[in-house]
């Protein structure tokens, strides 16, 4: 770990944003020019939000919304590594702030990153609230009950206090360290 007083000033801007950069964040899936593989990761990514099970769980004080906050981020750079010829520059933007963000993700994850990597790719195959990624793209109905969500949870979304004391990177650090696959 680098820096923590870096983190501790990042982490509480990224779930002050939380709702707001997923409602930005899905508004990918609505853009024509987006390829299908960087759908794939943004569907993936947003559909994370709706998991019941994810890797901190969202009541735990402090740090329950960091990894969703990690997930968007770590999905918009593979996102972010696909052609994007011709995508709206509006939601060019968006993608690419989140993807310079993914760079201290890894930097704060060290060699988890990795492991987040995959379990994000992972995402892709995975389904919340019985929803696919390949349902979200290839069902029209199925995608606007996913941007409807997001919207409700950008909406209603709180963000947490997160205190900055070093304990809450130890115990966001563990999380990931041992919940996280292979």
């Amino acid at each position: 770990m680098s820096d923590d007083n870096q983190y501790l000033e990042i982490f509480p801007t990224w779930l002050r944003s939380l709702g707001d950069d997923a409602e930005a964040f899905a508004a990918l899936l609505t853009e024509p020019n987006l390829g299908r593989n960087a759908k794939e990761a943004v569907a993936g990514g947003i559909n994370y939000l709706f998991k019941s099970l994810d890797l901190i769980p969202d009541g735990i004080d402090d740090i329950g919304y960091l990894d969703d906050a990690f997930v968007l981020r770590v999905a918009a750079e593979q996102a972010s590594g696909e052609d994007l010829e011709g995508v709206d520059t509006q939601k060019l933007q968006i993608l690419a702030r989140l993807t310079n963000e993914a760079e201290q993700v890894r930097d704060f994850l060290g060699d988890d990153y990795g492991r987040l990597d995959g379990y994000v790719k992972g995402l892709r195959k995975g389904a919340a609230r019985g929803r696919s990624v390949n349902d979200i793209l290839d069902d029209e109905q199925t995608g606007s009950d996913l941007l409807s969500d997001v919207r409700g949870f950008a909406k209603t979304y709180e963000s947490p206090g997160f205190a900055r004391e070093e304990k809450n990177l130890v115990k966001l650090k563990a999380f990931f360290e041992f919940k996280l696959p292979g």
